[in-house]
């Protein structure tokens, strides 16, 4: 399945990356922020860093998890 405008969904709610993962879809990709401090002021710079460092991936279908202890990123479909 392709998505017809490519965007990326940007959530703090756990329960999006699960329901994609039992999707098995490809798309879309995520970005899913796991911080007790969910402000802009707080996570912009995470998050910006993120966005570069994972672009390739996120063009391609993954989630990336903002996470100030240690960032990940999952290729989708999730198995």
């Amino acid at each position: 399945m392709r998505c017809k405008n490519e965007f990326v969904v940007f959530t703090n709610d756990l329960d999006f990356g699960a329901l994609l993962a039992l999707s098995q879809k490809a798309k879309p990709s995520v970005i899913q922020v796991r911080t007790k401090d969910v402000l802009p002021e707080a996570i912009a710079h995470i998050v910006l860093a993120l966005l570069q460092r994972f672009s390739p991936e996120l063009k391609d279908g993954a989630i990336v998890t903002v996470d100030a202890a240690k960032p990940r990123v999952r290729i989708l479909p999730l198995r």
